[in-house]
């Protein structure tokens, strides 16, 4: 009777886990657990652990969104406001003041340093910041307890190293930003944890993700195991090893590579929960490999904004069959997702250490905005939090980025911006054609002419207003406050425009917000002879640039020109007004990972710019005064963010040889 019922025992757990794999649901597995709202913080819909596996119209992200995402207390004790004194930090914001360090420094100090001082803020005024930071120097030297120290108030102690630091004072109240800190010491809301970064991490940009197929291969490897020597071993999904135990009965072998090369072919990478292994996480976040980690001892970094069970999976490290198991049958939608989560994460703020200490930055001038701050949305979707900039948004629908994932679309409204640098006639017959359109809400002049404008302006159908500019190229870019409506029109004097071709490329743009709309083009290209980057205005099949002579895009860019934008690009684009074309390029394919489109046009515009060189090999005689624009913004960047496009969108039945009464956009092919 005793074996009657072990026996019906066995049989119900093994039905009960057989159903639980055909579920897609491991009780092996968990989805890296998420930031828990901290004491007194409203408390939201619960964030269910498995919510990645169920089909659901309404996320618990989007649920969330507007929750501040503080976790509960551990270690030590944390109370919000008693590390960091928001008044301090007046109407402005964050403002951090970095204390001078003493002797020499690593190459990985000097970039935080140039990292820091790089951000929008940063103050060399002591008296003016809200947050002092000291950043530590090596393992073995020793550091002064900082001149406004005040128990460690409104200080950020900053640490790259692992390992325990000897110190001269006691942290008391200071926050600490280190890298993979023990969860046992993490103190959530005040501390911030850092990913553990290479010697060899560049400063700006960096690789960019190696996935190429987010689905797994069929040859692919299911596992890469993080094995000695700072090496990584495969196993395919055919494999009984057990792999990270020691236990196993067959070798598992397979393919090495070293630290510094491109990761196998892995779909999962099993990394042990040990601090000391914690630098491997962002291998596999570069290589696109689901990072699998084995009972970390580590917190994950940037917790307490960026969503990880988008990304990760926590495994228990005592039950390694049944977990190489659970991952076997994980669904590939599911997969899909994990995957293209690490290569959106590793690109928008593990890339570089400049993306690094920027985000840090971003977490700590999200504490003091507190429910300002950017919801959840913006950190953990395309293009991330530090392009979605708090200070002109923190509601998705105002970006460009979101409207997707909202289920919403831009205004029906444009505003028509004219820059007018050189003297001359008033563009009566572009403002006349532009007025004329149905989409068009107000007409902006931008006079940034030595000369006075005139004084009367044509009357239009819509509000005509004249503002009056700097006379630099760059401000074209500005965010005017008097621009009313998300999508801007901008041109200048010499653009020659249909009101169709206007109501057309409006209409386009509409569709693709997050993009540029334009009809002239340019593209770039890599000049062997030179040994550097060129850009041409040469018709081709294929372009990379729009010329904002004559383009529509979302008036959120201006505000990133202007406040994300280092001033040194900016200056170097206002000496010239081709390179102030090529810098919003730049820009927007920095962002949006996405080339610009091109509509018709029935009449070639006149170009204001310079003309650009009709292409590699070109003498210098043809090459214009900003021919090393593209090749100093293209290293400035860190990398070349232009993506090249052979699309061109038409309206439905352009040239085909029906009737022309049937045809809406008819005025574009009747030039």
């Amino acid at each position: 009777m005793q074996s009657w019922g072990r026996k019906s025992l066995w049989l119900a757990l093994s039905a009960s886990w057989l159903l639980l794999v055909l579920l897609g649901v491991s009780p092996f597995l968990r989805l890296a657990a998420p930031p828990r709202p901290g004491l007194g913080a409203p408390q939201g819909w619960p964030r269910w652990l498995d919510a990645g596996l169920l089909q659901s119209f309404s996320q618990p992200e989007e649920l969330l969104e507007d929750v501040p995402q503080l976790q509960a207390a551990r270690g030590e004790s944390c109370q919000r406001g008693a590390c960091l004194d928001t008044s301090k930090c007046g109407s402005d914001g964050l403002k951090v003041f970095v204390y001078p360090v003493a002797g020499p420094i690593s190459e990985t100090h000097r970039k935080i340093l140039a990292s820091v001082e790089g951000s929008r803020y940063h103050t060399r005024s002591a008296a003016e910041a809200c947050l002092l930071l000291l950043l530590l120097p090596g393992p073995h030297e020793r550091s002064p307890v900082p001149p406004q120290w005040n128990g460690g108030r409104n200080h950020l102690v900053l640490t790259l190293h692992p390992a325990p630091r000897p110190r001269t004072f006691q942290l008391a109240q200071a926050m600490v930003a280190e890298a993979s800190p023990t969860v046992d010491t993490f103190r959530p809301g005040c501390d911030v944890a850092l990913p553990l970064l290479p010697e060899a991490h560049p400063l700006r940009a960096g690789a960019p993700g190696q996935l190429r197929q987010h689905s797994p291969h069929p040859r692919a490897a299911l596992l890469a195991l993080a094995s000695e020597r700072g090496r990584w071993r495969t196993a395919d999904a055919n494999s009984s090893a057990c792999s990270w135990d020691g236990r196993c009965e067959q070798d598992p072998g397979g393919e090495l590579s070293q630290p510094t090369e491109t990761l196998p072919n892995a779909t999962f990478c099993l990394i042990p929960g040990h601090r000391s292994d914690a630098w491997r996480f962002l291998q596999a976040l570069q290589a696109g490999c689901i990072p699998v980690l084995l009972s970390p001892l580590w917190e994950l970094p940037f917790s307490e904004r960026i969503d990880w069970t988008k990304a990760t999976i926590i495994a228990d490290e005592r039950q390694p069959r049944q977990v190489l198991a659970a991952l076997q049958e994980m669904p590939l939608a599911r997969v899909l997702s994990l995957r293209q989560q690490t290569q959106f994460l590793w690109a928008a703020y593990f890339s570089s250490v400049e993306k690094v200490i920027h985000t840090m930055l971003e977490i700590l001038q999200a504490r003091i905005l507190g429910a300002s701050a950017q919801p959840w949305l913006l950190w953990n979707s395309p293009p991330g939090a530090l392009l979605a900039l708090p200070t002109y948004s923190t509601h998705p629908q105002d970006f460009p980025f979101y409207h997707l994932q909202q289920g919403s679309s831009p205004e029906g409204r444009f505003s028509a911006l004219i820059w007018v640098e050189a003297p001359g006639q008033p563009p009566l017959k572009l403002i006349e054609a532009v007025a004329a359109s149905q989409h068009c809400a107000q007409i902006l002049i931008l006079w940034s002419s030595e000369r006075p404008s005139p004084p009367r302006w044509p009357e239009t159908s819509v509000p005509l207003t004249v503002l009056e500019g700097r006379r630099k190229a760059s401000d074209r870019f500005f965010p005017y406050s008097a621009i009313s409506t998300d999508a801007i029109l901008s041109l200048d004097p010499h653009s020659s425009l249909s009101t169709s071709e206007v109501d057309f490329a409006f209409g386009v743009w509409q569709s693709f917000p997050e993009r540029m709309v334009g009809f002239v083009t340019w593209s770039h290209f890599w000049d062997e002879a030179r040994g550097s980057w060129g850009y041409t205005a040469e018709t081709a099949n294929e372009f990379s640039m729009v010329l904002t002579t004559a383009a529509f895009y979302h008036r959120y860019y201006h505000t990133l020109f202007t406040r994300s934008l280092p001033k040194a690009l900016r200056t170097l684009a206002d000496g010239s007004p081709a390179c102030v074309d090529v810098l919003m390029n730049f820009l927007v394919a920095a962002v949006t990972k996405l080339p610009p489109i091109k509509v018709p046009q029935a009449k070639r515009h006149h170009e204001a710019a310079p003309r650009a060189p009709a292409g590699p090999g070109s003498g210098p005689e043809s090459q214009p005064p900003a021919r090393d624009c593209v090749d100093q913004l293209a290293a400035e960047f860190g990398h070349m963010p232009l993506v090249t496009s052979r699309l061109r969108l038409d309206p439905v039945l352009f040239k085909d040889p029906v009737s022309v009464q049937r045809k809406k956009y008819r005025s574009l092919e009747g030039r």
